[in-house]
C-alpha cells in the first residue's frame, strides 16, 4: 500500500496539466481543476464551473428589506401594520360567514309554511248550537269546542276543588265562561271521549272509563289529569283562533 508522501507525489501531474488543460480552452469558462483521491488508491479530476451567478430575487422582495445594513426593527412596522390587515380581514369576513351558516342552520330547522298554516285552525262559534260540542281536527288530534248553557257554566264554577283529582277551578280554564276548548285525548291512555255522555254531563270516555265534566275535569276513571286546554284567542265574539 503506497504511504501518504507517496499518494501526494502521484497528485504532481494533474496539478502540473491545470495550465495547459486552461490554455486548451481560450474564451471558455473559467475552469478550476480540482483533485479527488480515495483511500483505496484511486484518483480523478474534473473541471468545475466557478462563473454560475448566484440568483439575485431583489424583484420580490420588500423595497424596506433590500439594504442589509439597514435594521430589521424599522421595516417591522410596516410588515406588521399589512400583518394585522390581512388578520383583521380574514376575522371580519370568518364572522359573516358562520353567522350565515347558522342562520341557515337554523331557518332550515324551522317548519315551513304550509306547516305554520296548519298549525292554527280558525272556527266560526255561530256554528256551535247553545249545549252542544263539536269536533274539528287540529295538529292531527280532535279539538272540542263545547256551547255551555247558563246552567253548565253555573255548576263547573259551584264545584268544590277538594273532590277533584286535578284541582283547577273552572275559570282558569276558559277564557270565556260560555265557551269550553280542550284537546279530545284522555290522559289515562290516549283514546277519543265521547262528548255530552257520562255521569257528569261532560265527556266520557268508554275504552276505560274515565268521566269528565263540562270544564273538561276529570271526576272519575282511570285519568290522572284533566283534558288539555290549548292556546287560543278570540279573534271577535263569532271566531276563535287556535293556537
Amino acid at each position: 500500500m503506497m504511504s501518504l508522501p507517496a499518494r501526494l507525489g502521484a497528485l504532481s501531474p494533474y496539478l502540473q496539466a491545470c495550465g495547459p488543460l486552461k490554455a486548451l480552452l481560450p474564451g471558455a469558462v473559467n475552469t478550476e481543476v480540482l483533485v479527488k483521491s480515495a483511500v483505496c488508491g484511486h484518483f480523478g479530476a474534473r473541471l468545475a464551473h466557478t462563473d454560475i451567478k448566484i440568483p439575485d430575487f431583489s424583484d420580490y422582495r420588500r423595497v424596506e428589506v433590500l439594504d442589509p445594513k439597514k435594521p430589521s426593527q424599522e421595516s417591522g412596522d410596516a410588515r406588521r401594520a399589512f400583518s394585522y390587515l390581512v388578520t383583521g380581514s380574514t376575522a371580519v369576513v370568518g364572522v359573516y360567514a358562520a353567522k350565515t351558516v347558522v342562520t341557515q342552520f337554523v331557518s332550515s330547522m324551522s317548519a315551513s309554511a304550509d306547516v305554520l298554516a296548519l298549525s292554527k285552525i280558525e272556527i266560526k262559534l255561530s256554528d256551535i248550537p247553545e249545549g252542544k260540542n263539536m269536533t274539528f281536527k287540529w295538529r292531527g288530534k280532535p279539538l272540542f269546542v263545547r256551547h255551555r248553557t247558563e246552567k253548565e257554566i253555573a255548576a263547573e264554577q259551584s264545584v268544590d276543588l277538594s273532590e277533584l283529582r286535578d284541582p283547577q277551578h273552572d275559570k282558569d280554564r276558559v277564557t270565556n265562561p260560555t265557551w269550553v276548548i280542550v284537546i279530545g285525548v284522555c290522559t289515562h291512555l290516549g283514546c277519543v271521549p265521547i262528548a255530552n255522555a257520562g255521569d257528569y254531563g261532560g265527556y266520557y270516555c268508554p275504552c276505560h272509563g274515565s268521566h269528565y265534566d263540562a270544564s273538561g275535569r276529570i271526576r272519575k276513571g282511570p285519568a290522572p289529569l284533566n283534558l288539555e286546554v290549548p292556546y287560543y284567542e278570540f279573534q271577535d265574539e263569532d271566531t276563535v283562533i287556535v293556537g
